[in-house]
């Protein structure tokens, strides 16, 4: 593998990020057999590369509408030719929500998420301004808490049907708004590695957690549902799980499609889940800038750090050549990551290939994606920072 990316690179300039579009494709394939026939909405702010997200959703892979991160970035894939967009976190810009409105006038459709009235009744104004209606969703608590242990993230307020009808009752006095929907993302089923390397105690706790969570969203999404149902909402759009809850999320008869995106390029911290169904698809390049010392290399850049806790876990990892690893009081530094172990004939020039602990974070620090597919480049798709589009 090593040889056939690098060849198929030759002499581009580096750093670059790339896809691998044979291996992203055969991700989405295995990631849509997971959900018996349930539509998968793809996360955007695990592509961030509006060429790919067209290449998935039109190639009837099971796939259908983005989950935005962003109001914004709904509104500028609009504006591409895209449509259907369930924006997952709320947003109190007011410029970010009148484009939207004036989005939907266009005849956009977009759902904006709320779990608080401060933001209804904001859309609601701003949708009164534009006249126009816009649909909104209802984010619902999904985590887990025991005696001395939250699992899961904090995120709703809304964690029984009690909460979810209050909120419904002020929402329903509003003119200019309407629920259509109800996610409930079970993050710590999702989002949390079960199958990390020497660490037994962990996965244990991790997976029992997970049993627990997965009867719990279950019961959860189906009552609040249930309750909205009959108080008059019109919910048609359930969303909820991602990458790592697949097949769980799916089999759940409430969810009418499932949240997920990650798996299109499998980032290293999905390489600890025991259901993972895909292969890397994705990576940035490094080159090869100095010898420090027999046994050791040192690349220029690489300082690609993930979002989440402090931890090792969100370091990027060399993955080609085999048998390099980070040093532990170095890291992957901002201006040069220096590497050791299996050196090889490495020399100053070559290329030293890593995997980013998440997905699409990587696209925030390169401006566009070499396309490989049957080992030869075959294109170069601008991301969303190379469109002038970050949003966050």
């Amino acid at each position: 593998m090593y040889e056939t990316y690098a060849e198929a690179l030759g002499a581009s300039p580096l750093p670059l990020a790339f896809v691998d579009l044979d291996v992203f494709d055969a991700n989405a394939r295995a990631m849509a057999e997971r959900t018996s026939g349930k539509p998968i909405r793809v996360a955007g702010k695990s592509v961030r590369c509006r060429a790919l997200l067209e290449r998935v959703l039109c190639a009837q892979h099971g796939m259908k509408g983005v989950l935005c991160f962003h109001p914004d970035e709904a509104v500028f894939l609009f504006g591409k030719g895209l449509d259907d967009f369930l924006v997952a976190y709320p947003s109190l810009r007011q410029d970010s929500l009148r484009r939207v409105a004036e989005a939907v006038a266009r005849g956009a459709t977009i759902r904006l998420m709320v779990d608080h009235l401060a933001q209804a009744k904001l859309a609601d104004r701003i949708a009164r301004d534009a006249g126009v209606i816009l649909p909104l969703c209802m984010d619902i608590d999904m985590s887990l808490s025991l005696p001395g242990l939250h699992a899961g993230v904090r995120r709703s307020p809304l964690s029984d049907e009690t909460r979810a009808l209050a909120l419904y009752r002020e929402i329903a006095r509003l003119r200019h708004v309407r629920l259509e929907g109800v996610m409930g993302y079970e993050a710590q089923v999702a989002g949390v590695g079960d199958a990390q390397p020497g660490r037994p105690a962990r996965n244990a706790l991790v997976r029992f957690c997970k049993r627990l969570s997965r009867s719990l969203a279950r019961e959860r999404r189906a009552r609040v549902v249930a309750a909205l149902r009959e108080a008059g909402a019109p919910v048609t759009l359930v969303n909820g799980g991602g990458s790592g809850s697949l097949a769980s999320t799916a089999a759940d008869p409430c969810v009418t499609e499932i949240g997920a995106g990650s798996g299109l390029f499998a980032p290293h911290l999905f390489d600890a889940y025991r259901e993972a169904v895909w292969r890397p698809a994705a990576g940035f390049v490094l080159e090869v800038a100095r010898i420090p010392g027999p046994g050791f290399v040192t690349c220029g850049g690489g300082g690609y750090v993930a979002s989440g806790p402090s931890a090792p876990d969100r370091l990027p990892r060399p993955w080609l050549p085999e048998g390099l690893a980070l040093l532990p009081l170095e890291g992957a530094g901002e201006v040069q990551t220096p590497l050791s172990g299996d050196v090889g004939g490495l020399e100053p020039g070559d290329k030293v290939f890593f995997r980013h602990a998440k997905a699409g974070e990587l696209c925030e620090r390169f401006n566009e994606l070499v396309l490989i597919q049957a080992g030869k480049v075959v294109g170069r798709v601008p991301t969303y920072r190379g469109e002038g589009m970050q949003f966050m």
